[in-house]
């Protein structure tokens, strides 16, 4: 496994931020669920190590797509402050389960492996069926959610927080679905903007946390984010004439096989 101590200037590093950037302007993906597989699996960092640090720098790159959607009046802070009800203390909580138990013990090494395994399960699974997984409850429950959308909107919150803080995924293609699901008279563009928006504090509160508890690289967030913004910039202008649904069937395929590949470690 790498250390966390200070890297030097690594080219990889800069291109792995602009590719998994690009990705995710093209496709939406949350970037967690490709940088972080990418540092353990390919790079070799620590899963504790590579979860902080992906943290981090997502709590960078959705304050800048936050910062858009504000000023688009795409965001519902309604929703975004039920979703913190229950992910904030959710994450503060797993915070101390993991400074209790120690991110370098093996237990918690196998854990946080575990659960990055089954979210990247997840988000492949919303990307490869989310047509369907929408379809079959909104033809069965119509109204789902709709009487009841703060319990469970607090609860979703929540269920993301333990997710991101141990495996920073979820926030984004999970978040979305829970969502649309909880609140499907919402404009996509304001359950999109409303998730991102509910990302920033999370991730951010996630990624202090491990900071504190030694688990973040600052110097290789960095050089990801050096990569990644223009990554992103060019994938948002040219999203419009990506496969888009041809990308995204590729990419849950890709993170299903990592997923696994995660669990069987």
């Amino acid at each position: 496994m790498m250390s966390i101590g200070n890297l030097g200037f690594q080219p990889v590093y800069i291109v792995s931020g602009l590719l998994v950037g690009l990705l995710v302007g093209l496709t939406g993906v949350g970037g967690g669920s490709l940088m972080t597989p990418l540092l353990v699996m390919l790079f070799g960092f620590h899963p504790a190590t590579a979860v902080g640090t992906d943290l981090l720098f997502a709590a960078v790159t959705k304050t800048a797509g936050t910062t858009i959607h504000s000023v688009g009046k795409t965001v519902d802070w309604v929703i975004v402050r039920r979703l913190a009800m229950g992910s904030v203390p959710a994450t503060i909580l797993c915070l101390i389960a993991l400074a209790y138990a120690g991110s370098a013990n093996k237990a918690m090494t196998d854990l946080i492996s575990a659960v990055l395994g089954i979210s990247l399960l997840l988000s492949a699974a919303s990307l490869l069926f989310k047509t369907q997984i929408l379809h079959f409850i909104t033809r069965r429950y119509p109204d789902f959610g709709a009487t009841t959308s703060l319990r469970l909107t607090v609860l979703t919150g929540a269920v993301l927080g333990v997710l991101v803080c141990l495996s920073s995924v979820g926030a984004g293609a999970l978040g979305t679905v829970a969502l649309i699901i909880l609140y499907p008279r919402q404009p996509m563009v304001r359950i999109v903007g409303s998730d991102i928006a509910h990302a920033v504090p999370l991730t951010l509160l996630a990624g202090l946390g491990h900071w504190i508890l030694g688990t973040v690289n600052l110097p290789l967030v960095g050089q990801l984010l050096f990569g990644s913004i223009p990554g992103i910039i060019i994938g948002s202008v040219t999203a419009r004439y990506a496969p888009d649904k041809l990308l995204k069937i590729c990419l849950g395929v890709i993170l299903a096989i990592v997923g696994f590949r995660m669990l069987m470690k």
